[in-house]
């Protein structure tokens, strides 16, 4: 029995060291395949250094260029400056004279100052006032927006709803002396010919002309009319 049991020992001992050497073979197989990539690697690093060597070279090149178009362009732009002509006296005050007769200032009536204060009261009385619009205007397409004076039985806006829009009334109105005056303070004339100026006052007056007139007719009344020092409303 003692011997049975020593060569099943020994049996089971064997296994164990075949077992050792194997997992150390297996190791060293990888280890010496990275070294030979390593070996492999190195040699295109050589070879990339070489291209770099030669752009070196090249920079001073390009450095040189440079600097010679800063002094080519340095030296035009003196030169340029030498030939460029000072601006005469005379020129300058040609050019200011022109550009006077260009533009004039319009003329201006000669009005007291009750109409000039009462011309800025109507500015003020015009800017809160409504607009008058006629009642029902959004309803149908076939009513315009001109103003009408309510008178339905039935209507709203004539009972003084707050929701219809405001009437027109007195209170609306501006003062009096200057009702019919232009925003400038002239009195407008119609004019239609060049005989029709002759009578106007260009001192309160002021000429509009029709809307039937003609060109060649508006050249000639604007022609007389800068004789006589009248202002055209509509020129």
């Amino acid at each position: 029995m003692a011997e049975e049991k020593k060569t099943k020992k020994e049996e089971t001992k064997k296994p164990i060291k075949q077992t050792k050497p194997k997992t150390e073979t297996k190791k060293k197989q990888p280890v010496k395949k990275t070294q030979a990539k390593k070996t492999t690697t190195k040699k295109p690093t050589e070879k990339k250094e070489e291209p770099k060597k030669k752009t070196s070279a090249k920079k001073p090149v390009k450095k040189e260029t440079k600097t010679k178009t800063k002094t080519t362009k340095k030296t035009a732009t003196k030169k340029t400056e030498e030939k460029k002509p000072e601006p005469k006296k005379e020129d300058a005050e040609e050019e200011e004279k022109k550009e006077e007769e260009k533009y004039r200032v319009k003329k201006k009536p000669k009005i007291s100052k009750e109409i000039k204060d009462k011309l800025v009261t109507r500015k003020e009385v015009k800017n809160r006032t409504p607009k008058f619009i006629r009642e029902e205007y959004h309803r149908y397409k076939k009513i315009p927006k001109n103003w009408r004076r309510p008178d339905g039985i039935t209507s709203k806006m004539r009972r003084n709803f707050k929701y219809r829009g405001s009437k027109v009334r007195v209170g609306f109105r501006g003062p009096r002396d200057v009702r019919g005056l232009h925003s400038s303070g002239f009195e407008e004339i119609l004019v239609y010919n060049v005989n029709d100026l002759s009578d106007l006052d260009p001192k309160t007056q002021a000429a509009r002309i029709g809307g039937t007139v003609g060109t060649k007719k508006r050249m000639e009344i604007k022609e007389q009319a800068e004789k006589l020092e009248i202002r055209i409303l509509n020129m």
